[in-house]
């Protein structure tokens, strides 16, 4: 079912799961319960269900995900599956390393690597969810989480109440649901904005059309492209170090082309040349949390947070999606594992996903530093890359898990 449910009294749905967000990370959790056969009650504070962003890259460990969902066929009508990543040097436009990804990636670890707009696997997702008895229930803002030995208690702003056996928050970067468990830890700035844009590539010169990877690297500034949906679209992101005043939680802003160019104006073409080749920019400051430092970071009781409710990262492993939809597989996992005992089940999911979702974080803020080196250091990873080149630019231990 879609669309508003009507009221929130008692009912067979009270005994369900509940979830807490609509994005990525929600109906993903959604979907993977009610392929298990359990109970789904999903709660989201939009008037409509939608996805704002640009692009998502997908390893082979979140692509397995999808196909065993039976996602694999949908996914391929949507996103494009680039031949490899390119790492080139934003100042020379030397390509300094090379990772094949297409066919090695599906011989190495059993799934493609995949580029695809937000939106469209948002609504993959979605549709995918529609195709179960998931009640979804839109305009619904939580206002108070109590949990007890139990049950968790909520209540709405409208004033409605709901009991349920589990919650699960699944609310982003700004999570109500965490609040409950941990209300004096708040995200922090990384000091970086996010420029992003997607374009038909069809309207860009020949010369600046791609269906790779590429990620180009300066000092103080990194940029990533990419194809999405059947490469008939590119994806482009430009993060730069700096800040934007305002409130934080109004985390999409327009944003003034005029300014990244100046901010990259010792970028070489072709990168240059594409920046003054899009005038729709959008931007986004970036917020994260210190790499996870314990299981209770993802569960208590009777509540399991999961995506950027329990460990928002940073973008430049390229990882936040990934993990989310790793998150829900494991939780129902483990409540499959363990079904009569809901604060055993999720200790298990707490247990297995948080030191791993820790080094995603901890390696993605590493990467945002090699990035944006310069100067003497700067020099000697373009000389790694050389030397190296896919090796470092391959992560195993990321792409293989659960394979």
């Amino acid at each position: 079912m879609s669309g508003p449910a009507q009221g929130m009294d008692n009912g067979p749905m009270d005994k369900a799961m509940v979830v807490v967000g609509g994005g990525i990370g929600g109906l993903a959790s959604a979907l993977a319960a009610a392929r298990a056969g359990l109970p789904v009650r999903l709660l989201e504070q939009a008037h409509a269900f939608g996805e704002v962003g640009a692009g998502i890259q997908l390893g082979p460990n979140v692509v397995r995900v999808l196909q065993g969902w039976g996602l694999g066929d949908a996914l391929a009508r949507v996103a494009a599956f680039p031949a490899q990543l390119e790492v080139r040097n934003a100042l020379s436009a030397e390509t300094l390393g090379v990772l094949p990804l297409g066919e090695r990636a599906v011989a190495r670890y059993g799934a493609p690597y995949a580029t695809v707009a937000r939106a469209d696997l948002h609504a993959l997702l979605l549709q995918a969810v529609q195709a179960h008895p998931v009640a979804l229930q839109l305009a619904t803002t939580l206002a108070r989480v109590q949990q007890d030995a139990d049950a968790v208690h909520l209540q709405t702003a409208a004033g409605d109440s709901l009991t349920t056996p589990l919650l699960v928050g699944a609310d982003g970067l700004w999570s109500r649901v965490r609040q409950t468990l941990m209300p004096h830890a708040q995200p922090r700035s990384t000091g970086h904005l996010a420029f992003r844009a997607m374009v038909r590539q069809d309207s860009l010169p020949a010369p600046l059309r791609s269906q790779v990877v590429t990620a180009w690297l300066g000092p103080k500034f990194h940029a990533v492209q990419y194809p999405v949906r059947g490469g008939e679209w590119l994806n482009v992101v430009a993060i730069v170090q700096g800040h934007v005043e305002g409130d934080p939680q109004s985390w999409d802003h327009s944003a003034n082309a005029t300014e990244l160019r100046a901010r990259l104006a010792n970028a070489q073409a072709p990168l240059l040349d594409l920046i003054y080749a899009l005038d729709d920019w959008r931007l986004w400051p970036l917020y994260d949390r210190p790499p996870m430092a314990s299981a209770a970071e993802q569960a208590q009781g009777r509540i399991a947070l999961l995506g950027d409710a329990a460990h928002p990262m940073r973008p430049y492993l390229a990882q936040g999606a990934g993990m989310a939809i790793e998150d829900a597989q494991q939780l129902v996992a483990s409540l499959l594992a363990q079904p009569a005992h809901v604060p055993a089940a999720l200790a298990h999911y707490a247990q297995t996903r948080w030191q791993r979702n820790a080094r995603v974080q901890a390696r993605a803020i590493r990467n945002g530093q090699i990035f944006h080196l310069r100067g003497p250091a700067r020099q000697g990873r373009d000389a790694s890359l050389r030397l190296l080149g896919a090796r470092l630019l391959d992560v195993p231990w990321l792409y293989g898990y659960g394979a």
